[in-house]
């Protein structure tokens, strides 16, 4: 495929054959022994708070032997009145063959891909999108599950605000699984296509075989979607007893972080059906792959 050199801004810009390349490419990636050897340097320029992303970004760069380059704006000139274009223009000067950007302005990563001639994955702008989560979880359904085709994915929570529900129902629709939200009726997605509007969460644990529980964006919503957390997490949090409607070979997910007691009961976290931990671990592997293939990283002589 020709990954290399583009951009990753949105998940539609990936064709089905791209994806399955792509996961093909991240199951090899997890035998990969020894670690490779190169010489790329991948920038990280994040504006929002991030473990998951940014640590696995961070993580795969090593995996595949590429260095990376770490700038945290509250230390940089951006402080001084840098503009986010001239920084990411510093950081390809420095030497940077490929950009991993967050920022809260939907849209950025792309202005930014017009102005550098490296390419830019985005890790997530705004409410638009965040493509690398969508890949590592329906990697993760493919893995636990054997397929996505015909999958009933079933998306609970914060709808309207999260950037990961869309790039999910984007990704998820193209690979052929079906799609619902279950929501508040403030935090629904007034422009989504195509997608099951369940009307409570029971119904749609019976219907499902994957339930991914979304946060509460607090930081992004108006304030007065939901009464309160408590009331959201009576209405849409899940608990023993909610789980027990969910199918016993189903698969649990959340992209994290997630928030104890609201989205999640604690003893949920020790249910066999939970697969957090193992959204994680795929991420490096998945975005290694991602990344080997835009930076066009040689893995020849690897027992791959």
């Amino acid at each position: 495929m020709s990954l290399l050199g583009r951009s990753l801004l949105d998940i539609n810009q990936l064709k089905n054959s791209d994806v399955e390349e792509l996961f093909s490419f991240s199951k090899k990636l997890k035998q990969l022994k020894p670690l490779p050897l190169g010489h790329k340097v991948l920038g990280l320029l994040f504006f929002e708070p991030s473990t998951r992303t940014r640590a696995s970004f961070e993580m795969a760069s090593h995996l595949i032997g590429v260095k990376s380059l770490s700038l945290d704006p509250s230390q940089s000139s951006i402080t001084k009145g840098e503009t986010i274009e001239d920084t990411a223009l510093t950081l390809q000067a420095l030497g940077a063959h490929a950009l991993v950007m967050r920022h809260s302005s939907p849209g950025i990563s792309e202005k930014l891909s017009e102005l550098l001639k490296i390419p830019v994955i985005n890790a997530g702008d705004g409410q638009r999108g965040h493509p690398t989560q969508a890949l590592l979880d329906a990697f993760t359904i493919l893995e636990e599950r054997g397929a996505i085709v015909g999958e009933k994915v079933l998306l609970v929570g914060d709808v309207k605000y999260s950037r990961v529900a869309r790039s999910n129902i984007q990704l998820l629709k193209k690979l052929g699984a079906e799609v619902a939200v279950c929501s508040p009726s403030t935090l629904k997605d007034p422009y989504l296509e195509g997608v099951y509007q369940v009307a409570n969460l029971e119904e749609g644990l019976r219907w499902a075989t994957v339930c991914m529980m979304l946060r509460m964006q607090v930081e992004r919503q108006m304030g007065y979607e939901v009464p309160s957390l408590k009331e959201y997490s009576r209405r849409f949090g899940i608990n023993a007893q909610r789980l027990k409607l969910f199918t016993s070979k189903g698969i649990l997910m959340h992209p994290g972080p997630f928030n104890r007691g609201v989205e999640l009961a604690p003893e949920i976290l020790e249910d066999p059906r939970n697969r957090i931990l193992a959204q994680v671990k795929n991420g490096v592997f998945v975005r290694a792959a991602l990344l080997s293939r835009i930076m066009g990283v040689d893995m020849e002589g690897m027992k791959l």
